[in-house]
């Protein structure tokens, strides 16, 4: 069920999943831990809070909140990732303080303001409206509680800019393909998807979608000579920000 984009999405993901913590690091050159850290360093809930991690995949940001003391649900549409997420939950001694849920970021099923804090990473390349879902994710959040993403960023400096092209477009696909078809079919879609969706929604577009969606003070930070960026805001309370 659900749109193409979403069916796509759901494929991609089923044929790496086995692989998706290792080479994810590896592919990234050790980068993608430090940058979901980081974006857990945001979240300023408080232990014992719920929070809930959206495209939560194998539960890696999910983990870290976790440590941090926070009740987490990990949500994801991807069946095959989730299993690995439970996985890695129970053998790192966590399975008391995340819970995992198969769905869809576009129709949570949660109340208005369940959580105190929400998470999401990699994900507004896979919805077809990327401005209803930040609204439908800001909906479960309460007033005052942080929302922060993760996403990959094309790198502003030109040679950068430059070498990030050669490595998207030749090196990881070709890497991918010695991995398995899953992999290979996965590292060609990624290049073009970043470049096609930043063309789309550049950084100060993505800003002001996040404040339509009712979240204040919204931030950014570029990581990895603007490999990845992280954002990150808080739902203003109608009672207190007007």
């Amino acid at each position: 069920m659900g749109s193409p984009r979403t069916s796509h999405a759901r494929r991609l993901f089923a044929g790496i999943a086995p692989e998706y913590e290792r080479l994810g690091a590896v592919l990234s050159f050790g980068q993608d831990p430090r940058w979901r850290r980081f974006l857990v360093s945001r979240v300023n809930a408080i232990p014992g809070s719920w929070a809930l991690d959206v495209a939560s995949g194998t539960g890696l940001v999910a983990r870290e909140l976790a440590r941090r003391n926070l009740r987490v649900v990990g949500l994801d549409q991807s069946e095959a990732m989730v299993r690995r997420g439970v996985t890695a939950m129970r053998g790192a001694g966590l399975a008391d303080r995340i819970a995992f849920v198969l769905g869809q970021a576009e129709r949570l099923p949660f109340a208005d303001g369940t959580f105190d804090a929400v998470t999401f990473t990699y994900l507004l390349r896979y919805v077809d409206d990327p401005q209803a879902t930040l609204t439908e994710l800001a909906r479960v959040l309460r007033p005052g509680g942080v929302m922060a993403a993760l996403e990959f960023h094309l790198p502003p400096e030109p040679w950068v800019h430059a070498a990030w092209m050669l490595y998207t477009r030749g090196v990881m696909p070709a890497a991918g393909w010695v991995v398995s078809p899953g992999w290979h079919r996965a590292m060609r879609f990624l290049g073009p998807s970043i470049t096609r969706f930043y063309e789309r929604y550049p950084r100060p577009v993505q800003v002001r979608m996040w404040q339509e969606a009712g979240m204040r003070r919204v931030r950014t930070r570029a990581m990895s000579l603007g490999g990845a960026i992280v954002f990150w805001a808080t739902k203003r309370n109608p009672v207190t920000d007007g």
